[in-house]
């Protein structure tokens, strides 16, 4: 028995030497081999660290959280001037560690019984949303036998009252009190349709999805005082049917066309983009300015012409041509249909076009296209000043005629902020002899890089930036026509200023906040000096045979210009570049969709 006594007194002196050795409050050095658990409140961390003294917790809570509050703890100590060391956490630490535990436990389990809770009500949510969905499949819609007159969206108004059948994309939708309130959209115009009852509980009700296509039938009613929808009406559906439902989840509609997604994913969703409000205004609207050129044109007596796309000739120098073989010779896409025009004054008179155009300008601004829309004309037996004149009637025309058609005009005013709207310009149009443009651009210390690449300033011969030229423009606010370029910098074909033979009749009608949407000139009409012109820029003058001819065959004095439809629509709309103002735009690089 006193042997036991012995041995047993010797392993609990022995454990207590232990535990003693564990928790001394002397400075030690850690022990790899120790079981405690390190913490520095310094460099440690809760999140990755796991206790060992290459990666200590943070905290005694961090602690206790991973291993339980019955472990031992040695925290690191810093003193100034002293080596680093590792002591036995303090009771009250540890007292106040465990009381944070308890809290945490308690958050942890009110936590998990919360997640439990959810996924049991989600549970029985879901269930009860399969078992509506499947109960909604058994609701049969029997379509009325009363007519119901097939009709256009913008037909609606002088339709209220009335049965109708409209088809449809879904442009909005809600479900609302037991109601499916449903935008359709069909390009001609928006309506609100009610749908209500069991049409609002069916299948394909309660799983209708953006940008589906319905059918829908139903009596079109004025909305009271006080409620709101597009042309103050809703259709209040007495049947429909679904045509093509469009997906949902990942695949949805506003997921594709996010204004969060970057700028080519927007552009390889170009067809989905032109579906929005803004998009197809846009559209709307510059098909209204093409109906507008072209009843200006007739009132002032033009024709309308047809010029070939595919040539082989240049107008605006070779750099920018789009080159292509055509049946083993060289071809290209046309970069102006000028010369085409300046051939039918002869037989019809004065004409225009409005005809896509080609640049091969590797340049990404916010104005420049690769393919865009080209407004172009040419009259034959005027002055330049005459040319300036009629260029400044057909937009101003034009635009007039825009603004008096109200509809046309709320879609240009929805397109501006809100408080503003587009201003038409006031007549003449400023003039601006490039010289004095010259002369204005150094004295508002607009500059220009030289050929070192140091800013300085602008001198005769220049070709005025496009910066440089939107800056000048945009601080004096008003159109202006910057007329007569030195020779240098303008095409071979620029009738050249009486008395100023350097210089050319030439012009550039420039917009606030755009630039240049109108480039024209006077022609030159004596053959010799054609042919001198060809000479000077190096250009074989047999391909231009036709062209030539028509100096030969009873010249006259002519002049004409090209008007960027995309441009004049961005300054007109407000919008940042021309991109947004055509169809499928093209850029250095883009040709998809």
């Amino acid at each position: 028995m006193a042997a036991f006594l012995s041995k047993t007194t010797e392993t609990v002196v022995a454990a207590l030497s232990q535990a003693t050795d564990a928790l001394s409050l002397d400075k030690q050095s850690p022990d790899p081999t120790a079981q405690a658990f390190y913490v520095d409140k310094t460099a440690g961390s809760d999140t990755t660290g796991d206790g060992t003294i290459s990666s200590p917790y943070q905290s005694l809570l961090g602690a206790f959280i991973a291993h339980g509050d019955s472990i031992s703890v040695l925290e690191k100590v810093t003193k100034e001037g002293e080596a680093d060391f590792w002591e036995p956490a303090s009771a009250s630490g540890i007292k106040k560690a465990k009381k944070s535990l308890g809290g945490h436990l308690q958050k942890v389990a009110r936590q998990a019984e919360l997640k439990k809770r959810e996924e049991e009500e989600g549970t029985a949510k879901r269930e009860a949303e399969l078992k509506k969905l499947e109960d909604a499949k058994k609701i049969v819609l029997v379509e009325p036998t009363t007519l119901a007159a097939r009709i256009k969206i913008r037909q609606t108004v002088e339709k209220r009252g009335e049965r109708v059948r409209i088809f449809g994309w879904v442009h909005r939708l809600r479900q609302q009190g037991g109601m499916t309130f449903i935008v359709l959209r069909d390009g001609t115009g928006y309506v609100q349709c009610v749908l209500s009852g069991d049409l609002s509980q069916t299948y394909d009700a309660l799983t209708l999805t953006l940008e589906s296509t319905i059918e829908i039938t139903g009596v079109i009613a004025a909305l009271p005082d006080g409620k709101t929808a597009p042309d103050g009406h809703e259709l209040a559906a007495d049947w429909w049917s679904v045509i093509g439902k469009a997906p949902g989840g990942d695949e949805a509609f506003l997921h594709q066309v996010s204004p969060e997604r970057a700028p080519d994913a927007l552009a390889d969703a170009r067809h989905l983009v032109i579906r929005g409000e803004t998009s197809s205004t846009i559209l709307k609207v510059r098909a209204a300015l093409l109906q507008g050129f072209r009843a200006t044109y007739e009132k002032l007596g033009l024709l309308e012409v047809t010029p070939p796309c595919m040539v082989q000739t240049q107008v605006e120098g070779g750099s920018t041509l789009f080159s292509f073989d055509y049946y083993g010779a060289p071809a290209y896409l046309t970069q102006s249909s000028q010369l085409y025009l300046e051939t039918c004054l002869p037989s019809l008179g004065d004409v225009f076009c409005v005809q896509e155009s080609f640049r091969a300008e590797k340049s990404h601004t916010r104005r420049h296209l690769s393919e865009y829309t080209h407004v172009e004309a040419e009259l034959a037996f005027l002055d330049f000043d005459q040319l300036m004149s009629h260029i400044e009637e057909l937009i101003c025309g034009t635009i007039d005629g825009l603004l008096a058609n109200p509809k046309t005009k709320a879609l240009i005013d929805s397109l501006w902020p809100k408080g503003e709207s587009f201003t038409p310009p006031s007549r003449p149009f400023m003039r601006m002899d490039y010289r004095d443009a010259i002369k204005y651009l150094n004295e508002h210390n607009i500059t220009r890089p030289g050929e070192d690449g140091v800013e300085g300033p602008h001198v005769v011969g220049d070709d005025i930036a496009e910066a440089a030229e939107r800056k000048m423009t945009d601080q004096i606010g008003k159109p202006i026509f910057l007329m007569k370029f030195p020779m240098e910098i303008k095409s071979f074909y620029m009738q050249r200023c009486e008395g100023d033979r350097a210089f050319t009749e030439s012009c550039d009608l420039l917009m606030p906040n755009v630039g240049e949407i109108v480039g024209g000139s006077m022609r030159i009409f004596d053959l010799p000096e054609l042919m001198a012109a060809y000479d000077r820029e190096g250009i074989d003058s047999k391909p231009y045979y036709w062209y030539s001819d028509q100096r030969k065959y009873g010249t006259s004095p002519h002049g004409g210009y090209g008007l960027g439809c995309e441009r004049l629509l961005a300054w007109l709309l407000n919008r940042h570049t021309v991109r947004e103002c055509s169809l499928y735009p093209r850029w250095t690089g883009r040709a998809t969709p």
